[in-house]
C-alpha cells in the first residue's frame, strides 16, 4: 500500500471542535464488511450489533496535562515543552519535545509558571525536536508532580483547536481512565457513557480493560510513500492476567470480542499465540498495522474517522478493506460526519 492511496479532501469545518453534549449520542456509521454495506446510526446504538457473553476491550489509559509554555533562559523567547514521558521518577527526567527546536541547546534552562518557580534545564538532544528534560525542583515526588501538572494543558491537538478550553480536562478523558501515561485520549473511548455501561450490563455484553498509553506516534506524519518502509513509535501496553483470560475466554467460547480503539488492536495483535490467543503482558508495542492485514483476535472495530494519510486510518482499512473504509469516509464525507478525537464513529462488524 501507498500512502497516496489514503489521501481525501478534508474541510476544517468537518473536524469537530468540542464533543457532543452526551458522550454516546455522536453519530455512529456502521460498515459490514462482507458487503460493504453501511448503516447511520447513534453510537449508543452500538450494543444492538452484539449478543450476551460478547466483549468489548477499552483503554483504561489516562490522559496528563502534557503541554508546558514557558521561556528561555536569557533570552526570555517564548517555548512549549510537550511531555512525552518520565524517564527518571528521582532524578526528575522527562523525555519532552520542545518548540522551537532550533533555538534550544544542550544546557540551556527553560523556565515555567508566572513566577518561573518550575525550572528545567536540557540535558540530551535525543532527535531533531526531541529532548530530555531534568526538572530543578528541591521537593518532594508528590508535589514536583502536582506543581508539573497544574502549570500543563490538555494535550488537545492542535488542529482540533488551537487553544484547550477548561471543560477539555473532562471532556479529553474516558469516563473509566484510570492508568496515568497517556498523551491523547483513545478517541473511541470517549464515546461511552455510563449509562450505555449499564445498558450493556442489562443485555449481557461484557467488557475488559487493558492499558495502552497513547503517545504522538499516529499523530506523526508519514513521511514514506512506500508503507512498509514507516516505523511507528512505540507506546507502552500492559494485558492484566484478569484481561487475558476474558478475552481468550470469549474466544474460546465463540462470541464476538469489539476492540474499541486503534490503541486496543494494535495491543491485541502484539502479543498473541500461534494459537490465536492473547498472553498478559507488561511490555512497549511499535506494531504497525496497514493492509493487508491478517487479524488473529478482534471481531469487531470502532474508532473514530481520522485524518487523511493517518496511520489510524490505515488501521481501520486493515480490518475492513482498503476499498469498503475509503468507501465509508467517502460517504462520511457527503453526509456531513465529523472527523477527529470529538468526531464520530465507524463500527466495522
Amino acid at each position: 500500500m501507498k500512502l497516496s492511496q489514503f489521501q481525501f479532501d478534508l474541510k476544517r469545518e468537518q473536524i469537530a471542535t468540542q464533543p457532543p453534549r452526551w458522550r454516546d449520542e455522536c453519530r455512529l456509521m456502521v460498515l459490514h464488511k462482507a458487503d460493504g454495506s453501511i448503516e447511520h446510526r447513534l453510537f449508543k446504538d452500538i450494543i444492538d450489533y452484539f449478543a450476551p457473553g460478547d466483549l468489548f476491550v477499552l483503554n483504561d489509559t489516562k490522559v496528563f496535562p502534557a503541554k508546558l509554555f514557558g521561556k528561555k533562559e536569557k533570552t526570555g523567547a517564548d517555548i512549549m515543552v510537550f511531555l512525552l514521558r518520565e524517564l527518571g521518577r528521582e532524578q526528575k527526567l522527562w523525555d519532552v519535545i520542545v518548540e522551537p527546536a532550533r533555538k534550544i541547546r544542550i544546557g540551556n534552562k527553560l523556565y515555567f509558571g508566572e513566577d518561573e518557580s518550575m525550572v528545567a534545564e536540557v540535558i540530551d538532544n535525543t532527535t531533531s525536536r526531541g529532548r530530555t528534560l531534568r526538572f530543578l525542583y528541591d521537593g518532594p515526588y508528590d508535589e514536583f508532580k502536582k506543581a508539573l501538572f497544574d502549570l500543563g494543558q490538555t494535550p488537545v491537538p492542535e488542529w482540533v483547536k488551537e487553544t484547550p478550553d477548561p471543560e477539555d480536562a473532562e471532556n479529553f478523558q474516558t469516563i473509566f481512565a484510570a492508568h496515568e501515561g497517556a498523551v491523547s485520549a483513545p478517541a473511541a473511548g470517549l464515546h461511552f457513557s455510563r449509562e450505555l455501561f449499564n445498558r450493556m450490563i442489562l443485555a449481557d455484553i461484557e467488557k475488559t480493560f487493558i492499558t495502552v498509553h497513547m503517545g504522538i506516534g499516529h499523530f506523526r506524519r508519514v513521511d514514506v510513500e512506500d508503507l512498509s518502509k514507516h516505523r511507528m513509535d512505540g507506546e507502552r501496553m500492559i494485558i492484566s492476567p484478569e484481561a487475558a483470560a476474558s478475552i481468550n475466554a470469549t474466544k474460546e467460547a465463540g462470541h464476538k470480542i469489539l476492540a474499541v480503539g486503534v490503541t486496543v488492536l494494535r495491543a491485541l495483535e502484539t502479543n498473541v499465540t500461534t494459537e490465536r490467543r492473547v498472553r498478559p503482558s507488561d511490555t512497549w508495542t511499535n506494531k504497525f498495522i496497514f493492509p493487508p492485514y491478517n487479524f488473529s483476535i478482534p471481531d469487531a472495530f470502532v474508532s473514530n474517522f481520522h485524518l487523511p494519510e493517518s496511520t489510524m486510518l490505515m488501521a481501520e482499512a486493515a480490518f475492513g478493506g482498503y476499498e469498503p473504509v475509503m468507501n465509508a469516509y467517502r460517504t462520511a464525507l457527503q453526509e456531513g460526519y465529523k472527523f477527529g478525537p470529538y468526531g464520530d464513529a465507524l463500527l466495522i462488524l
